[in-house]
């Protein structure tokens, strides 16, 4: 009941702080979990310039009434006054109703804050004393009021986690409890599969990120790390009301990216929604896929590292106050394929609850093409195959040139790690190693064991494929010639693209803009949009996902745009602009930097919450009574104006549900069906054996 604005009951039992009191007058105490569960509540409305105008607070369990003030004093902070309550009176209507609606705890019986108790009933209640209420749940003061992502802890923030015969020593900022950079497995040896961190006894610092792995002239292999935020740290022991778990996977080809990427910081999905999000770093490039027949080098480093990442999760997520029982995988580009990857690798089947692929890619043979650069993400070479494509260019550019691949790898394992990932030559590729992975893609022809059988989704940006077409660098004297230079095709090619009448020009007067609209048009489909389109499709007529939904981003800011197409034209969203890939992060992680207009906030608020649904549920549709306890106007508006996110069901003729997001969302049939049947991509792809 959201009543904090009517009914504020105030009570004499004790005494108002003075300057004199136990957090001012003494040095910051070491906080821990020990004697009580935290809770961070923030009403975070995901705009990060309005951030100076909220605050939040901390919420401790149950205590007799003469313990109120050394409650708060324990985590260096006071009793919250009246008068910051009703100062945000709006903010804390909200936050405490949630409290109830989720029934952490019973806002009708009271909170203890400064000098007498809220409460939240039918009516209004003052008393001198705590009316035989002998404890109640204590409201005190959050006093680190910065919430950006790169937000150093300040003087009394950081908390003290015990998990794992370890101690984790985190911070607070605004809006999440942080643990950044915890090791979640032992220093990895060169080209060996890595283990769970394994010493005991030692309290870690997790106060900054770790190494990003070896990457373009930068990182490190001891990079082994996650981070965790969170707006729930349980009593030490404790195994109640953990919250879900988004386990977060970045892009990156594979050969880049890190946990570390500000947009996707999970501080803000956190406290929006009560959920605790994991990101983690794995091994990358050739130190995390080089494959070597007839060796023990069998590649998918990086890919076990990620399990091992996952089976550290599992472990430990409670003591953070997540439920391991209820995790969903997650990531972008290179993280989606690493999702699509692992929802058919026996070792990480059975680890999570739920899986999100956002812009898997998928290419194939099309256009006359022998490959794409996408087609490895969702089919797997063998050992072979990608040593054929990438092992002696490595050892010959790195100057192992030995007698037998055994000298090879003895020079190998001597080169530095920045040299190795420097190459023009790398390994990338996810193999059928036999252990990770041992089918050459994800088999979605029937309900299978090979297959998590679980919700999923997947789902596009809608330009996709104008982040991997090339703009003609001079203008162009004919349509041809710009398929020729966008897609790097042949004129045979170009011009039976042109005969289809599949994907028109449209004029606008400038040939090389038009001729690029149609190529990245192209690029989206035969990259992205097919290939997922008929992923859910198969795995929702054969039963492989137990359920499964599709999306397409309709509107987004920046994103990978190698051809410097995107300013200043998408500054202004009323114009035409491309939704490039990879800018769909700050949509689910509501991690907007800039605001154009009210509908970026809207949507953003929006999206979320169907993401963050689907973690909680296995359903994007978020329950109206929860919006309405949270105070998520806006939200309610948008789920409301256009109903519910449908599942995929192939029964259908337009081949299933997509959902368009924006402000607001709605939907529509699967796009540019017959154009993916023309590129080789029908809607049964896979349950014809396709790929």
């Amino acid at each position: 009941m959201t009543v904090l604005a009517t009914l504020v009951a105030i009570t004499a039992g004790f005494a108002v702080l003075s300057k004199s009191s136990p957090v001012e007058s003494r040095a910051a105490v070491e906080v821990s979990n020990s004697k009580s569960s935290l809770t961070l509540i923030y009403q975070n409305n995901l705009n990060g310039s309005d951030d100076k105008n909220h605050i939040g607070a901390i919420i401790l369990d149950p205590v007799p009434q003469s313990s109120a003030v050394t409650a708060c004093a324990s985590i260096n902070e006071k009793l919250l006054s009246k008068a910051t309550l009703q100062k945000y009176e709006a903010d804390f209507n909200d936050a405490i109703s949630y409290q109830d609606y989720a029934k952490y705890t019973d806002s009708e019986r009271g909170y203890f804050i400064e000098n007498g108790t809220v409460s939240v009933g039918n009516r209004v209640s003052y008393s001198s004393s705590s009316g035989g209420r002998k404890d109640l749940p204590v409201l005190c003061t959050q006093s680190a009021n910065n919430g950006s992502s790169n937000a150093k802890p300040v003087n009394g923030s950081q908390i003290t986690v015990a998990s794992g015969d370890n101690t984790f020593v985190g911070y607070r900022n605004q809006k999440s409890f942080r643990f950044l950079g915890i090791p979640y497995a032992d220093t990895p040896q060169r080209f060996k599969y890595s283990s769970l961190y394994s010493k005991k006894g030692q309290s870690i610092q997790a106060t900054a990120y770790g190494s990003q792995c070896a990457q373009g002239g930068s990182g490190s292999e001891d990079c082994l790390f996650l981070n965790i935020q969170t707006p729930y740290i349980p009593k030490a022991g404790s195994k109640k009301q953990l919250r879900p778990v988004l386990f977060w996977i970045h892009g990156g080809g594979f050969t880049g990216g890190s946990g570390a990427d500000s947009l996707s910081d999970g501080g803000n999905l956190a406290s929006k929604e009560d959920l605790v999000v994991v990101s983690i770093n794995y091994r990358l490039s050739t130190l995390g896929f080089l494959a070597i027949p007839g060796t023990d080098i069998k590649g998918n480093f990086g890919i076990a590292d990620q399990i091992t990442a996952l089976d550290w999760v599992v472990a430990n997520i409670a003591s953070f106050g997540g439920d391991p029982k209820k995790i969903t995988i997650a990531g972008e580009s290179a993280g989606a394929g690493s999702v699509r990857t692992l929802l058919g690798s026996p070792q990480a089947i059975g680890k999570y609850q739920g899986a999100i692929a956002m812009s898997n890619l998928g290419g194939g043979v099309t256009l006359g093409l022998n490959g794409d650069y996408g087609t490895t993400y969702s089919t797997y070479y063998t050992v072979d195959q990608s040593y054929k494509i990438a092992g002696p260019q490595i050892f010959t550019a790195a100057g192992c040139n030995g007698t037998n691949v055994a000298a090879q790898i003895i020079c190998l394992e001597q080169v530095p790690a920045s040299k190795i990932v420097g190459l023009n030559t790398v390994a990338r590729y996810v193999v059928q190693d036999g252990t990770y992975v041992n089918t050459p893609n994800l088999i979605l022809s029937t309900r299978n064991a090979s297959t998590a059988h679980i919700p999923v989704i997947f789902g596009i940006i809608r330009n996709d494929g104008a982040s991997f077409s090339t703009y003609p660098k001079t203008p162009i004297s004919n349509h041809t010639q710009g398929l020729q230079l966008a897609l790097g095709i042949n004129s045979t090619w170009a011009q039976r693209v042109i005969d289809s009448n599949l994907f028109p020009l449209t004029s606008t007067g400038n040939l090389t803009l038009d001729s690029f609209n149609v190529s990245q048009r192209i690029a989206t489909d035969k990259t992205f949009r097919c290939v997922d389109q008929a992923t859910v499709y198969a795995g929702a007529e054969s039963r492989a996902f137990q359920k499964a939904y599709y999306y397409q981003f309709e509107r987004s800011i920046d994103g990978y745009d190698p051809n410097n197409l995107g300013q200043p034209a998408n500054d202004n969203p009323k114009n035409p602009y491309f939704r490039f890939h990879g800018a769909d992060m700050p949509w689910l992680f509501g991690t907007l930097n800039r605001i154009r207009e009210p509908e970026d906030l809207w949507s953003a608020q929006l999206v979320s919450s169907y993401f963050a649904s689907f973690v909680r549920t296995g359903d994007p549709n978020p329950d109206l009574r929860y919006l309405d306890a949270r105070g998520y106007e806006k939200v309610v508006e948008g789920v409301k104006k256009y109903g519910k996110w449908g599942e995929v069901d192939a029964s259908r003729k337009s081949g299933g549900e997509v959902r368009l997001l924006d402000w607001p969302s709605k939907s529509t049939g699967f796009v540019d069906v017959e154009q993916c049947a023309w590129l080789g991509y029908p809607l049964d792809y896979y349950l014809n054996g396709g790929i």
